[in-house]
């Protein structure tokens, strides 16, 4: 039987500014990766996430960002090493105490946004979370193929792939720039049936047409998605029909 994780941003509210639906993805998903405050997440936020993961069997996984709220931390920067390796570990630590609290721990890494695009192409920062991550063993949740897979090869870090079922890629197998039209992908039946074929078959449609080969360990839905829990149970009802197992990786 095959096996998939399906990993979802979650615990993206700050204030009185709500983000997506958590209480109707966390029984959906078997992977949350949860925002540390950087991006999005206050420490209430933290914690009812870290307690909602706890509570449905979910793996806690660290969502770091740039320092960017107002930007949701899509929009690139340029911080030196140092700088930013403080800012990530002291985001997985922030979110480390908040599991412990709710009787979980944190499972892995994947960073969030435009820090998650950038060490997808630039091994300089790429080498900074995976060197983060070795620091306190956790394994990288990326894109495969790209320049975290490298870094977190050189460090010994176990990296695991990942696919997107809700975004478009481009023929180079990165992620399609939100602006572009197909690069979210909010019908549910759609939705399903990319996963599906991704899982079953290892491969995905680009944008253009190209046809890439995957073979990932997890799939990503977004939280923030419009219509995220229906996609979500339209996911999980293909993926049963297709006699798929869906389990956490870590």
């Amino acid at each position: 039987m095959a096996l998939i994780d399906l990993n979802c941003d979650l615990g993206e509210s700050f204030g009185a500014w709500t983000m997506g639906d958590d209480d109707a993805m966390f029984p959906l998903v078997t992977s949350a990766n949860i925002a540390c405050g950087f991006h999005a997440g206050d420490p209430s936020t933290m914690l009812t996430a870290c307690r909602a993961a706890v509570a449905n069997g979910v793996a806690i996984g660290a969502h770091p960002a740039y320092r960017d709220l107002a930007g949701f931390g899509r929009r690139d920067m340029d911080l030196p090493a140092e700088q930013l390796h403080a800012d990530v570990l002291y985001q997985v630590s922030a979110l480390a105490g908040m599991a412990a609290h709710a009787r979980g721990a944190v499972r892995y890494l994947k960073p969030h946004g435009a820090l998650y695009n950038r060490i997808a192409v630039d091994l300089e920062v790429a080498e900074v979370i995976a060197d983060v991550a070795a620091s306190i063993g956790l394994p990288v949740l990326g894109l495969p193929g790209s320049a975290i897979e490298t870094a977190c090869d050189r460090v010994g870090v176990r990296f695991v792939p990942e696919a997107f079922g809700d975004r478009g890629y481009l023929a180079d197998g990165t992620l399609a720039p939100r602006g572009l039209e197909g690069a979210v992908i909010t019908d549910p039946e759609q939705v399903a049936a990319r996963v599906v074929r991704i899982v079953v078959d290892g491969t995905i449609e680009a944008l253009d047409g190209t046809e890439l080969t995957v073979r990932p360990e997890s799939v990503c839905l977004h939280g923030d998605t419009p219509g995220a829990p229906a996609i979500a149970r339209a996911v999980r009802a293909a993926l049963d029909g297709a006699g798929v197992e869906v389990a956490a990786f870590a």
